[in-house]
């Protein structure tokens, strides 16, 4: 009977966090996008304060003991926080100039990119059959941006920036973690309020930090509301994907991330009424299908390799 109801309150706290990290990373895309579309806040300014949020958020949670903080030489660090930056800011800047679908599906072309960085700089081989899925992910964004009818050069361009900053940022947190040997919440609490330094100090250059349209201009309580909202979301974000990751497993993780795409698809369209074209709808499945297949044969290679390894003598 104790058993039983120990499984039902995991069951209960799992079902919790895919709900929060499902709630958060859909609310985050519609949030900042109607921010920057409805009330024209500063977009570097805002992932600024979303970084601030975001450590004094993980600080909140090494206090209460959620995780326990290592000591990490900052220069061990700098590059990556300096690559956090950059992905978080052209990736929002992407979804600034773009909309919603071509935004998603721009940032599906992370995997490609991954693989061909991995290749090159790190000697690292894939199976023809994963290399393969790589064609119907890149012909579906393709052939998204012709049929476009939103589609500015402006938004490609930050698009582009952000798919090539975030693969980096994803391949140099894989080597930093074996290196450091930290998790990714350890490695985030150093990296955001180094990140945050970075970003401030470059902020105030392109953007205004007084009067209207700055940081301390005459905005609205509406507005105020929304970005505070939007900075406790972010930081959900994270915090959410790093419990998901120690507490289901990859399929799990991966099948709830194809689920959170489709849905943001949807909802872009629904809420901000962006033009959609029956090719758009055919790219869109096309780079669907590739991320499906993409998943089901690494995960299945893993898989394979995990068993070879259990039945070594």
């Amino acid at each position: 009977m104790t058993l039983g109801l120990q499984d039902l309150s995991a069951n209960r706290r799992l079902a919790g966090g895919l709900l929060v990290n499902l709630l958060a990373s859909i609310c985050i895309v519609f949030l900042n996008k109607w921010i920057y579309v409805h009330y024209g806040f500063p977009n570097m300014t805002l992932t600024l304060l979303h970084f601030v949020a975001t450590w004094l958020g993980l600080y909140a949670c090494q206090k209460m003991d959620v995780f326990a903080p290592k000591s990490l030489q900052p220069q061990k660090i700098v590059w990556l926080s300096l690559s956090f930056c950059g992905f978080v800011v052209f990736t929002n800047l992407s979804l600034q100039n773009n909309s919603i679908g071509s935004y998603q599906l721009a940032k599906a072309m992370t995997t490609p990119v991954i693989i061909a960085l991995q290749t090159a700089c790190y000697q690292k081989s894939f199976s023809t059959r994963i290399k393969l899925t790589l064609v119907p992910i890149t012909v579906g964004v393709v052939l998204n941006s012709l049929y476009d009818l939103s589609f500015n050069a402006l938004g490609m361009i930050f698009a582009s920036l952000g798919v090539v900053v975030t693969s980096l940022y994803q391949v140099w947190v894989g080597s930093k973690q074996k290196e450091l040997q930290v998790n990714s919440m350890q490695l985030l609490y150093y990296q955001a309020p180094m990140s945050s330094v970075f970003l401030g100090a470059v902020v105030p250059w392109f953007e205004p930090l007084s009067g209207d349209g700055g940081l301390l201009g005459p905005w609205s309580p509406a507005v105020l509301v929304m970005v505070m909202l939007s900075c406790v979301v972010a930081f959900l974000v994270n915090l959410s994907i790093y419990w998901i990751i120690g507490n289901t497993s990859a399929v799990t993780y991966n099948m709830f991330g194809h689920f959170k795409f489709c849905i943001t698809l949807i909802g872009g369209y629904l809420l901000f009424q962006d033009p959609l074209s029956l090719n758009q709808v055919l790219g869109m499945l096309c780079t669907l299908a590739g991320i499906l297949s993409y998943t089901h044969f690494k995960l299945s290679e893993q898989e394979a390799g995990t068993s070879r390894l259990t039945q070594r003598p």
